[in-house]
């Protein structure tokens, strides 16, 4: 018996003789750890999906300067925007952009001023074929925090950019 299985080891061996064993490769299946970088790109990402739709059209003049007010907030800010009383302590431009690019930046800049406590921004969307200039007043039409927005006066971009007035909480409001 032990004869045999001898034999049958070593026919065995001699028939694997030229295989070789097969390296262990390991795969990790955790996530990879993102950059705060990253993380912020896509927490941006996603609150513009959500905030801003192509598919809404608020009521917004045709003729005459862009100006839009949310429900509640008095017409004086309206003309207080118009005339330049607002000073934007944040400026935001967009040429050059696509519009998915200016819903992100648009988002972020709205982060910014809330967190820095400031009350109104300007955005320059400039001339260019029209989309943006379009598109930006919808946008802000649909973002909760913002208050207000009117055509920038001259000093800060006219009919090209917009001066927008931002809900920041309960911080005492400046001018």
């Amino acid at each position: 018996m032990k004869d045999d299985k001898k034999l049958i080891d070593s026919e065995f061996g001699a028939l694997f003789s030229d295989v070789k064993p097969i390296k262990q490769q390991t795969h990790h299946f955790k996530q990879q750890v993102k950059t705060k970088q990253a993380l912020e790109t896509s927490v941006r990402k996603v609150q513009a999906d959500s905030y801003f739709s192509d598919l809404y059209h608020p009521l917004l003049p045709t003729e005459g300067p862009m100006k839009w007010s949310n429900v509640g907030v008095e017409k004086i800010e309206l003309k207080h925007l118009r005339r330049g009383d607002y000073s934007p302590d944040l400026l935001l431009d967009l040429h050059g952009m696509r519009q998915a690019e200016a819903k992100l930046e648009i988002v972020a800049l709205i982060q910014a001023s809330i967190k820095q406590q400031s009350q109104c921004c300007c955005i320059m969307h400039g001339y260019g074929s029209g989309i943006l200039k379009q598109q930006v007043p919808m946008w802000l039409a649909q973002h909760p925090n913002v208050l207000a927005f009117h055509q920038a006066p001259k000093e800060w971009g006219g009919d090209a950019a917009l001066l927008v007035l931002l809900d920041i909480g309960e911080q005492p409001h400046r001018r």
